[in-house]
């Protein structure tokens, strides 16, 4: 079992008041910043999280899928703080590259920084690092939809 969340750093929302994913599916504990265009984010990778139990027995790492769903999740918490009552819906990700493991116990530091935004298209420039070492990087894009009143 995870602790509970910290509350984000400064006068910013935690990922939860923005971001319509929750566990064990939000990926974020913090966001320590939120500007213009750009956002920083952060997650510890608990030894409990329970992905770790089959990937790998004995050698445990952080599913490169999920570091990638954690920076689109960095790009939904800006776009939704720009626009509220809509989806973020992660429409591709291209030269996703992952350069070392991210092991248990290690916090992963989610930089995005916004390349493009218009007409609900939303492109952007996705880094992950632990400490001063990147993990991993890829260009993320997503399209954002009015949430359906249903």
């Amino acid at each position: 079992m995870r602790a509970p969340l910290a509350p984000s750093e400064g006068s910013l929302p935690r990922p939860e008041e923005v971001l319509p994913h929750r566990a064990p599916f939000l990926f974020l504990d913090a966001v320590t910043s939120c500007e213009a265009e750009r956002v920083v984010a952060r997650r510890l990778f608990s030894a409990s999280e329970s992905f770790f139990q089959g990937h790998f027995p004995g050698r445990p790492v952080v599913p490169g899928v999920i570091l990638i769903e954690a920076l689109a999740q960095t790009l939904g918490y800006w776009a939704l703080r720009e626009r509220p009552g809509h989806w973020v819906l992660l429409t591709g990700v291209d030269a996703a590259k992952f350069s070392q493991v991210v092991q248990p116990d290690e916090e992963v530091v989610f930089t995005v920084e916004v390349l493009k935004a218009r007409r609900g298209l939303v492109v952007a420039q996705g880094r992950c690092h632990v400490g001063e070492r990147q993990v991993a990087q890829a260009q993320i894009k997503g399209f954002l939809q009015p949430r359906d009143p249903r």
